[in-house]
């Protein structure tokens, strides 16, 4: 048991430690007339007062094609909405987001609070993350093991199409948020970090046998 548990520290010698958390995805909308916005932080506000306003939000289970429509059977024109991922992260690593949206009235992204994509166009992605003038992409953010937070904002004049927001981990394929998504996102290790795993698992070894030897003695 001793052994087990000197070989996690040094798998946690390697890694450390974090307090992390799985995703907590909550979407609100509420009502707005406002028309495209002159910069990330005015969307954020813009927004921010509207849902304040509302009772709309929920926490999704998976964000795959969701709609103020399909959500809370409410009306498809003058839509403001918010989305916020909260997610935890097992290990450091490089991540990219995506977002396909409807809306008509642009929008803006924030990652950890600062602002890092927005668009003042009409966007509508019909489902193909080709349309890149109607899509979010924020490419190859070096991120901490720990929680961070996604927010989305946008405006819509009208039609309510289903959204989707989605994230790949170093390179890899994405995938959509879900309520799983710590363990999705878990860094694979670099080579010198196998390195220093491995030397970490030969002390200990070395830790052990020291101790078997002065038993026998």
């Amino acid at each position: 048991m001793k052994f087990v548990k000197l070989a996690a520290l040094a798998v946690a010698m390697v890694y450390g430690t974090a307090d992390v958390e799985a995703a907590v995805i909550t979407f609100q909308t509420g009502y707005s007339a406002a028309g495209a916005q002159t910069s990330a932080i005015a969307y954020r506000d813009v927004v921010d007062a509207a849902v304040a306003n509302s009772t709309h939000s929920t926490v999704l289970s998976n964000y795959d094609i969701v709609s103020n429509q399909s959500l809370f059977g409410a009306g498809a024109n003058n839509i403001a909405f918010k989305s916020t991922i909260n997610f935890g992260l097992a290990a450091s690593g490089s991540y990219s987001f995506r977002a396909g949206v409807d809306f008509g009235n642009g929008g803006a992204v924030f990652l950890d609070g600062q602002a890092v994509d927005y668009k003042t166009s009409d966007m509508w992605w019909a489902q193909s993350y080709d349309n890149t003038s109607s899509v979010f992409t924020v490419n190859n953010k070096q991120l901490s093991a720990g929680n961070h937070t996604l927010t989305i904002y946008g405006l819509e004049g009208c039609c309510d199409g289903g959204q989707q927001v989605q994230f790949s981990a170093n390179g890899g394929a994405f995938q959509s948020f879900s309520a799983n998504t710590l363990q999705l996102t878990a860094a694979v290790p670099e080579p010198e970090t196998y390195a220093m795993m491995l030397g970490g698992l030969g002390l200990v070894g070395a830790v052990a046998r020291r101790r078997r030897n002065r038993a026998k003695n």
